[in-house]
């Protein structure tokens, strides 16, 4: 059957519409799926596309990649002492837990000559304030639950050679040599005593008081300290 004249022109309309709509549409999806600006930081995590693409290797859509509850700009990706943020505002690198190759660890220079370690002032933050809902930084995670943070597992045992491998204690990963590192590894003197328990410059105050407070406070006023309590209060469980 033949079609009418204004049926033919309805057909045409139809799809000249319907063109545009697709251009549309494709147009922008391409815009949506475009490549943020590499200095912009679109889910306000404090780290830049670039950095998070290049560096961190976040998600650079999302404030907190990997559901933590640390935010990417909080985490430390290179386990210096010295969160992610801070490196940029001391003008450490990222990536590199030791950024002018001295030997030094960036958490245990100090980058402003004022007698306090990099990593010190980094638990001074606002970002490290445990009590804080949301905003506690991977610099002061204390992995085997020993009561010292993993950045000051090496802030004890200078002068001591627990496995007489030639590295003092202090500058040791592992001193008990037994293939777990300090920072995993509850007694890593292996002397029987948890190394929060013990009290390394011999003051009566045991070295697990003497790193970051944090764990000594009680955010949620319930009589137990923070490390030992499941839910301390910060909006998330231990």
């Amino acid at each position: 059957m033949q079609l009418t004249l204004d049926v033919q022109r309805d057909i045409k309309r139809f799809l000249a519409i319907g063109g545009v709509s697709l251009a549309l549409v494709i147009s922008n999806s391409g815009l949506a799926n475009a490549a943020p600006a590499p200095n912009s930081d679109g889910d306000r995590d404090g780290l830049t596309y670039k950095q998070e693409v290049k560096v961190t290797d976040t998600n650079p859509r999302l404030a907190d990649t990997d559901e933590d509850d640390i935010k990417d700009g909080n985490e430390d990706v290179d386990e210096d002492g010295v969160d992610n943020t801070d490196e940029l505002k001391l003008g450490t690198k990222l990536g590199d837990e030791d950024s002018d190759d001295d030997g030094i660890e960036d958490g245990d220079e100090d980058k402003d000559s004022d007698d306090i370690e990099n990593e010190d002032e980094d638990d001074d933050a606002a970002s490290a304030d445990q009590c804080a809902p949301k905003v506690e930084d991977d610099a002061d995670e204390d992995s085997d639950d020993d009561d010292v943070d993993d950045e000051d597992e090496n802030d004890f045992g200078e002068g001591e050679d627990s496995d007489s491998d030639g590295v003092e204690d202090d500058e040791d990963d592992d001193d008990d040599n037994d293939g777990t590192d300090d920072e995993e590894d509850v007694d890593s003197d292996d002397d029987g005593i948890e190394d929060g328990d013990e009290d390394d410059d011999s003051n009566g105050t045991p070295d697990g008081d003497e790193d970051d407070d944090d764990e000594d406070d009680d955010c949620d006023d319930d009589g137990i300290e923070n490390d030992e309590d499941d839910d301390d209060g910060d909006d998330t469980d231990d």
